[in-house]
């Protein structure tokens, strides 16, 4: 398998998760219960694709198990940021994984990047600030520091997922780790829904309509990358992904009035200027 149609499925991965904080937006439900709905929606496909792959549905793993706990960690806590900061910026600040990713592979299991891929993750990561703190106009949210702080957490909830995903990759199929993790973060996400007194049900058509959109978004957008992380060292794929903040980004200025200023644009080169110095960087050479 070469690492090109890897990065490939993983960039088309990345830009169908980019839809999903717009969806989020339209479920008319609480956060967490968007969130529990995205995983209803997904799982009769994802039983049908595991069944398929693998001549039916083995017990699920621990690392399987543990993504799903992060999962749904991450998702809690990304669309609690959606609904207080703009689109863009709590896509950008749940992005900010490479960081987090690449501090624990090289602190706790010693694999040490090399040098042309850390200068791309230091790239990337400056892009996104930029995107973060540079001043747009339009729409910013009903509580940005709060929506800000929330969509940071959620980047350890996110290199946590990734890991455990990219570990688990070793010895399970990419659907049967998207069934598993996705089965065990359904009640957690309905058990924070009911926690935090959530509206439940969707309120329109239109809001069904974004929950099962967020349901194919999952099986697409989060199987493709759950695929590749097979074939990619899960640091490289954490840079990679950075494309979905600026998609997002992107939906946000034209759907909700959060417009990119100079600078925010500006964020946005470097940003994926950094994805694809990363892509380069792995090139002949599977960074850790």
């Amino acid at each position: 398998m070469r690492p090109s149609r890897a990065i490939l499925v993983l960039v088309f991965g990345a830009c169908v998760i980019g839809l999903a904080p717009v969806l989020v937006r339209f479920a008319d439900a609480g956060p967490a219960a968007a969130g529990f709905w995205r995983l209803v929606f997904a799982l009769p496909l994802l039983g049908v694709l595991t069944a398929r792959s693998s001549g039916g549905i083995a017990a699920p793993s621990r690392l399987a198990l543990l993504a799903g706990l992060f999962f749904a960690l991450d998702l809690g806590f990304w669309h609690y940021g959606i609904a207080y900061t703009s689109v863009g910026k709590a896509t950008v600040l749940a992005n900010l994984t490479p960081v987090v990713v690449t501090a624990i592979a090289w602190i706790v299991f010693k694999q040490r990047p090399g040098n042309l891929f850390l200068l791309a993750v230091v790239l990337a990561v400056a892009g996104v600030w930029t995107m973060t703190l540079a001043k747009g106009s339009g729409s910013v949210g009903a509580n940005p520091p709060l929506g800000d702080a929330l969509s940071i957490t959620t980047a350890l909830w996110y290199a946590l997922y990734f890991l455990s995903v990219s570990a688990a990759r070793k010895r399970e199929g990419a659907s049967a780790i998207m069934f598993w993790s996705s089965l065990a973060g359904t009640p957690l996400l309905f058990l924070f829904a009911l926690l935090f007194g959530e509206s439940l049900l969707p309120a329109s058509p239109a809001g069904w309509a974004a929950c099962a959109g967020l349901g194919v978004v999952h099986v697409a957008g989060q199987g493709s990358i759950a695929w590749a992380l097979g074939r990619l060292p899960p640091a490289t794929a954490s840079v990679t992904v950075l494309v979905q903040p600026v998609v997002a980004s992107v939906l946000g200025w034209i759907l909700f009035n959060e417009v990119l200023g100079p600078g925010q644009m500006a964020g946005a080169l470097v940003a994926l200027t950094g994805v694809v110095l990363a892509q380069w960087a792995s090139v002949g050479r599977r960074t850790p």
